[in-house]
């Protein structure tokens, strides 16, 4: 075994995503996974083993060959902490090491909500879940909306809390729970949800749509999220709308157009002021079978932004998230038709646009997540 201790704790911390994950189940998948030799990762498992973190049992026999002990986590090991918040409500995730979904909370956020309260809500949060799991909390994850510095622990801006720029979030929370802290955008922060429980866990290539109150894209290309050099990446919604700009000077934000409410008022036909209802969803809910005009507009204003994206990045698949899911397969599948339509060259392309799976307390899952893949035993 190499004895820089970084090293080890990365190659520990590796060892048992692979076999949470079901990537690996035995010391030679395990061996393969990590592509170092089966003696050094036999001394792996056998600390995790005595760490209690990792557990071997039973046989598993294949097609050819000896039969293999399996690997498998500790559920009991500790648990996660997942948190993500918006302009109304935070939501927290636990989970077990192995992980499953134990707990849930969830708070409103009020009108007037400021950095310090909202900071105060999500520890309030997390002790909540504390009374539900067992065990410690190892390490805790947070899915923050806005720009943010996922490197520096720090919430930069976002405009539906007055105060919310340049948040130390890592340094208020961390010390106070006493483990480590991660930080991401809470789109990214979804991305990893859909890896650990929806759609992108046999993907190494996707992109999350995102159109909520606002609109942005979540992207993971060869298994890793791209930030971008000013952590921006992925923030369609500020592309200008029309795509080719308003001669006349009254160019908007795709987001004016394409956000979950605008969406809603063009299918409903309602004014472009008028009032979000209080649930958003059921109001999608009720035009979801509305043909004509507005919707053949909808799906190809759609169509025109996910067929450029796919020209730049060539994804395996977008999964859609948000209150525009309740639209359905018919919505996503209109939206691929008609990219395919409008773009030709997109036709042999495979583009695929699928809804996703998972439920409002997507963002919190995706913070657990940030947690267990950030994780690495002391």
């Amino acid at each position: 075994m190499r004895k820089n201790p970084i090293f080890q704790r990365e190659t520990l911390g590796a060892a048992v995503l692979h076999v949470r994950s079901g990537r690996a189940t035995s010391r030679t998948t395990l061996a393969k996974a990590l592509a170092i030799s089966p003696s050094t990762t036999g001394l792996y498992i056998d600390q995790l083993i005595a760490d209690g973190y990792l557990d071997e049992s039973g046989l598993n026999q294949g097609p050819m060959g000896r039969p293999r002990r399996i690997l498998t986590t500790r559920s009991d090991a500790g648990w996660f902490a997942g948190v993500e918040f918006n302009a109304q409500r935070i939501q927290a995730a636990g989970v077990d090491f192995s992980g499953a979904v134990q707990a849930s909370v969830e708070t409103a956020v009020p009108a007037d909500a400021t950095a310090e309260s909202v900071i105060k809500s999500i520890l309030s949060c997390v002790a909540r879940l504390g009374t539900k799991m067992k065990g410690s909390l190892l390490f805790a994850g947070l899915g923050v909306p806005g720009l943010v510095n996922a490197h520096s622990g720090v919430g930069l801006h976002y405009a539906f809390i007055a105060d919310w720029n340049n948040v130390p979030v890592v340094e208020m929370i961390g010390p106070k729970l006493g483990v480590p802290v991660i930080l991401q955008n809470n789109l990214r922060a979804i991305a990893l949800a859909e890896r650990w429980f929806g759609r992108g866990h046999d993907l190494n290539n996707y992109i999350i749509l995102g159109p909520r109150s606002g609109f942005g894209a979540a992207i993971v290309q060869n298994g890793q999220l791209i930030e971008g050099a000013h952590f921006t990446a992925g923030e369609v919604g500020r592309w200008p709308w029309p795509l080719g700009g308003d001669p006349k000077g009254a160019t908007q934000e795709m987001h004016h157009a394409l956000s979950a409410p605008a969406t809603w008022r063009r299918l409903a036909g309602v004014g472009p002021r008028a009032k979000q209802p209080e649930d958003l969803r059921a109001a999608l809910a009720a035009v979801a079978d509305v043909t004509g005009k507005a919707w053949d507009e909808v799906c190809m204003d759609y169509a025109r932004v996910i067929g450029c994206l796919h020209m730049i990045l060539d994804t395996g698949v977008f999964i859609l998230h948000g209150p525009l899911t309740v639209l359905g397969e018919r919505f996503c599948q209109s939206i691929s038709e008609s990219a395919c339509q409008l773009m030709p060259a997109l036709r042999d392309s495979g583009l695929q646009v699928v809804h996703s799976t998972l439920g409002d307390n997507a963002g919190a899952l995706g913070a657990a997540s940030l947690a267990m893949e950030a994780w690495m035993p002391a």
